[in-house]
């Protein structure tokens, strides 16, 4: 690991890449891998230990590169395996887009004595009760409102737009109960969610404050990998992709995420993945 080592971004399909370009913007010079796991998404509607399975064999087939930062940017998989990874890659820094969500959220909440902070997010992250733990950390009395919005990451892998009339009446659904309760925040617990954000603003109403972390994510990345001695400070970065299924048509919808096209993602099968779990080794009696 060095000063020229790649940051690895990790996610269960392509809402990842809003993160990537967040990172982009704050590191220019940055290289970075992504990996998008879209053979087995979405994460959302598995258990923690499938999950955390999944990240770790991510992680073990990219270590050969040398990541310098791995950023978990899903919700679903920071809520429920960052921890158990952190303690297994110990030697690596390891983040995720809770902890950056949960400031960003108090911080929009001012001075409100007791804020409404509406969450929508997938229902294992709901489940998790990370964000609870991690706004109230900071804001005892904030008061929460979380909605499993299931439908929101098929939806937006199947490459439906805002203008898509199944999108609309998944976030009104979604939405219009929490603008009754009179959210004054809220935060798009998934990564995928930001690619809708202008029609949700418009749903939600001008007083609220939508909040993307992909943002406060790059910000949290950049100070630690100047805490690190570890930021390139000057050149070009590149961006690497990987996926486990669709390579077409996951570059093919990556624009929409990046504003940019990419290069035809380097494909990995999931039985790769797979090949890269340490083996457990039976010690036979003699």
């Amino acid at each position: 690991m060095s000063v020229a080592s790649p940051i690895l971004v990790l996610d269960s399909g392509l809402g990842g890449l809003t993160v990537v370009r967040a990172i982009q913007r704050a590191l220019p010079a940055e290289d970075i891998l992504y990996f998008g796991d879209t053979a087995r998404l979405p994460y959302g509607s598995k258990t923690a230990e499938t999950v955390t399975q999944f990240v770790r064999q991510i992680i073990n087939y990219l270590l050969p590169m040398h990541p310098k930062h791995v950023v978990i940017a899903c919700n679903t998989a920071t809520a429920l395996a960052l921890p158990t990874l952190r303690a297994e890659f110990a030697g690596l820094s390891i983040t995720g887009v809770i902890e950056p969500g949960a400031k960003a959220a108090i911080l929009a909440a001012g001075a409100k004595q007791v804020p409404m902070i509406g969450i929508i997010a997938t229902e294992a992250t709901v489940k998790s009760k990370a964000y609870d733990r991690a706004i109230h950390r900071r804001r005892n009395h904030a008061h929460l409102l979380l909605q499993p919005a299931p439908l929101l990451v098929p939806i937006i892998e199947d490459g439906r737009t805002v203008s898509d009339p199944l999108v609309k009446l998944a976030l009104k659904q979604y939405l219009t109960p929490m603008v009754r309760r009179g959210i004054d925040v809220l935060v798009l617990g998934c990564t995928h969610y930001p690619i809708l954000k202008d029609l949700i603003q418009k749903i939600v109403g001008p007083k609220v404050c939508v909040i993307d972390s992909a943002e406060q994510c790059a910000q949290d990345v950049a100070r630690r990998l100047d805490a690190a001695g570890l930021r390139r400070g000057a050149g070009d970065g590149s961006l690497r992709c990987f996926v486990t299924d669709d390579t077409a048509r996951f570059q093919r919808l990556a624009s929409r995420f990046l504003g940019t096209q990419i290069e035809l993602p380097t494909w990995v099968s999931p039985d790769d993945l797979y090949e890269t779990q340490p083996q457990v080794r039976l010690k036979l009696p003699a």
